[in-house]
């Protein structure tokens, strides 16, 4: 077992509640994320941009969705300075509730043909808010995970954290496809597409339930004791940690190209070029989360024994490798294949991503990993996601073909690759060890 500060980790954290604490707000806050761009797909356009053509309405909507992106960095900067100030705990919490207020609010916006303009302002304005929560949301779940697990579990726990976005991608496709099945498309058109985001309020207050009943971490208590904490973390991360935040970006940056390009863009795209039903694909997309979810755990656990680095590298590699055969399946418009494609993409897409908490997590020192491991998260998101969605949709108009977006991916795929090439291998680091690159920045005689 790993000790901090004299105490046996692995005996102080009853792990099972930590990591159910972890998974659940992880669930919830992407579940919010998340109907928000399947509602940006498929009834955003009509509703807030109705003046548009049905295809520049799309693109619009798709447009907004990326704004949250842009506000990620942010939020992370904001939680994860009081998240190394004062607490993992807190920030948790109240990441949630700005998160869960913003969904619950988007389900109550008047459309454009009532409030003419205000609405799509509107709307960008709490998508922004949207980012803001989850950009200090995904940092704390898994270092809440990670700094209590025993240092031969730390994937493995915060693991739990990782698998909460596919299972909140499931929750939300499965809230659309309920009522694309029991009312019309007017109904659901008109009021059907507003209750999943509202319901996201009950989801939200069972998630500050159980987040309020998990203690902080033993890390994080030994920083607070010895008084070391960070003053103003962004400043000392960028300072100390450069190179670290720049390669972490880029590395995880393919995760979030390949996961919007399958969730978002292709929802449009089945039912504009292929002719599929939304229902279709939505069962296509849901079919490949399930093999996310197991991938995510399976890979996460694998890599306590064998590394981070090593199952990164296979990944982006990987999904470099099958960009053209993805499309290639999807353009038969067979669901089958469809699902298929879609499910070996996001299997070989966990084997980075359910690492991925541990691996950025251990990156960084205890005093700003909370800072660091959330910029880096939330700039992988902007550089990989922002524009996936949009910039897929403008290269299949400028060239009529899947290729284009192919060859989008393949380059991500690459940077990505190389990214990881130059990070270090971290399963075996001690995370209550000061890093080199702090103890400059500790007072004198710590």
């Amino acid at each position: 077992m790993e000790r901090i500060a004299g105490v046996d980790v692995g005996q102080e954290a009853p792990m099972k509640k930590i990591a159910f604490a972890s998974f659940v707000g992880t669930a919830i806050e992407f579940y919010d994320f998340y109907i928000y761009g399947t509602a940006a797909a498929l009834v955003f356009g009509p509703v807030f941009f109705p003046e548009f053509s049905p295809a520049a309405g799309t693109l619009a909507s798709l447009a907004t969705f990326g704004v949250a992106f842009l506000a990620r960095p942010l939020g992370g900067a904001i939680f994860g300075h009081y998240g190394d100030r004062v607490g993992r705990k807190a920030m948790l919490i109240f990441s949630l509730l700005v998160m869960g207020l913003a969904t619950f609010f988007v389900g109550l916006l008047p459309g454009y043909a009532t409030i003419g303009v205000a609405a799509p302002l509107l709307l960008v304005t709490l998508r922004f808010l949207q980012g803001i929560g989850l950009g200090g949301e995904w940092g704390g779940a898994v270092l809440m995970a990670a700094e209590h697990a025993p240092h031969d579990k730390r994937a493995f726990y915060s693991g739990f954290a990782q698998v909460g976005p596919p299972v909140g991608f499931l929750l939300s496709s499965g809230a659309f496809l309920l009522f694309a099945y029991t009312l019309s498309e007017e109904q659901f058109a008109s009021w059907g597409w507003r209750v999943p985001f509202l319901f996201s309020i009950v989801l939200v207050a069972v998630g500050l339930f159980v987040r309020a009943s998990v203690a902080e971490t033993p890390v994080f208590k030994e920083v607070m004791e010895t008084r070391t904490e960070a003053q103003i973390p962004i400043v000392d991360v960028l300072r100390t940690y450069p190179k670290t935040v720049v390669l972490a970006s880029l590395a995880g940056s393919v995760m979030f190209t390949f996961f919007f390009v399958i969730t978002v863009f292709s929802l449009s795209y089945g039912v504009t070029q292929l002719g599929l039903s939304r229902s279709t694909m939505l069962y296509c997309i849901m079919a490949s989360i399930v093999c996310l979810g197991v991938g995510i755990m399976l890979f996460a656990a694998i890599s306590d024994r064998v590394g981070r680095r090593n199952l990164a590298l296979f990944s982006t590699g990987f999904l470099g490798l099958w960009a053209f055969p993805m499309f290639w399946l999807v353009d038969t418009g067979n669901p089958v294949l469809i699902s298929l494609s879609f499910s070996i993409a996001l299997f070989a897409w966990a084997a980075m991503y359910g690492p991925m908490g541990a691996f950025f997590s251990e990156l960084f020192g205890t005093r700003v990993r909370y800072s660091g491991a959330s910029l880096s998260y939330a700039l992988a998101g902007v550089i990989g996601g922002a524009i996936a969605p949009s910039l897929s949709s403008v290269l299949l108009s400028a060239t009529g073909s899947s290729w284009s977006i192919s060859v989008y991916l393949l380059i991500m795929a690459l940077i990505s690759f190389i990214s990881v090439l130059l990070l270090s291998e971290t399963y075996r680091s001690d995370l209550s060890e000061t890093k080199p690159e702090e103890r400059r920045l500790l007072p004198e005689g710590e």
